[in-house]
């Protein structure tokens, strides 16, 4: 008895703990999205703590024709899309690869892919602007001739940043996949590439799902790369439209809020179309059988 009691008191305990720092996190959220709605005259006369007297979506309007957000939102859907499924392609590849067939430099390939994301941006950015600087490209892709100030430059680095992150975990949901399915394609006189296209790739469903939602929101969202390699305003991504809204001398802090919610709108609805293969991708392996 005494045990049983116990343990419900430590299941309060922890529903308590969880329920507290979950408002505590999505406090600030719904506080932005509040904000958002309330003209500048009534918090600067009641302050951003106080009942509004009432809401509009006059802040919106004036988000999406101050700071042409639609523009950079263009910018921010031609880079996050080829970005996400080159990367996932490619480092499916690889996963297929290193776990599926075995040979001399298996895990220090594995490795290599890893090794990648544990360096800081801010320490490898200067000689990266400075390579992108040199590398050619034809006149049609940028008319300096160069890889720096290019959208696909943008895409290629954030490709190669996240590629081993998606390498990492696409190897580790395939070794969870019977090794007798990769034998019976093999047997039944499948090739590499078949194996690859028609057994393995619809198997990695789920988990591509979830890192598309991830690799979807870590890109949109970025704007480190965007300032460092791209030197046009016109081609920097949405979260560039943000600085549009910040004035020389005031900022209006409940339009940045709706210009920041307006950003995040898209990376939501990513979320909430493949929310079912995202659970799926992340409860892989957690039951037997």
């Amino acid at each position: 008895m005494v045990t049983g009691k116990t343990s419900k008191v430590g299941q309060r305990i922890a529903i308590g703990i969880l329920s507290f720092f979950s408002l505590l996190w999505i406090f600030p959220i719904f506080f932005t999205l509040y904000q958002s709605f309330r003209p500048y005259d009534d918090v600067n006369k009641a302050g951003y703590v106080s009942l509004p007297k009432h809401l509009n979506f006059d802040n919106y309007w004036n988000a999406l024709i101050q700071s042409g957000m639609w523009r950079y939102f263009i910018n921010s859907v031609e880079v996050a899309i080829p970005a996400v499924l080159l990367t996932l392609f490619l480092a499916s590849m690889v996963a297929f690869v290193v776990s599926r067939y075995s040979f001399k430099f298996n895990v220090a390939l594995l490795m290599i892919f890893t090794a990648g994301n544990l360096l800081p941006p801010q320490l490898v950015f200067i000689p990266i602007f400075r390579l992108y600087l040199h590398i050619w490209v034809p006149h049609w892709v940028n008319e300096n001739n160069v890889l720096y100030d290019t959208q696909f430059g943008l895409i290629l680095i954030h490709v190669a940043i996240q590629i081993g992150f998606a390498t990492f975990v696409l190897s580790n949901y395939l070794r969870t996949i019977p090794k007798e399915i990769s034998e019976s394609a093999l047997v039944d006189g499948a090739s590499v590439w078949q194996h690859y296209f028609r057994v393995m790739l619809p198997l990695l469903r789920p988990a591509l799902a979830s890192l598309g939602v991830l690799m979807t929101t870590w890109i949109y969202n970025d704007f480190f790369w965007a300032v460092v390699l791209l030197k046009s305003g016109a081609k920097r991504p949405i979260t560039a439209a943000l600085s549009n809204l910040q004035g020389e001398f005031f900022t209006d802090y409940n339009l940045l809020a709706a210009g920041a919610v307006l950003a995040l709108l898209p990376t939501l609805i990513v979320f909430f179309v493949l929310r079912r293969q995202f659970v799926a991708g992340l409860t892989i392996g957690s039951t037997k059988g």
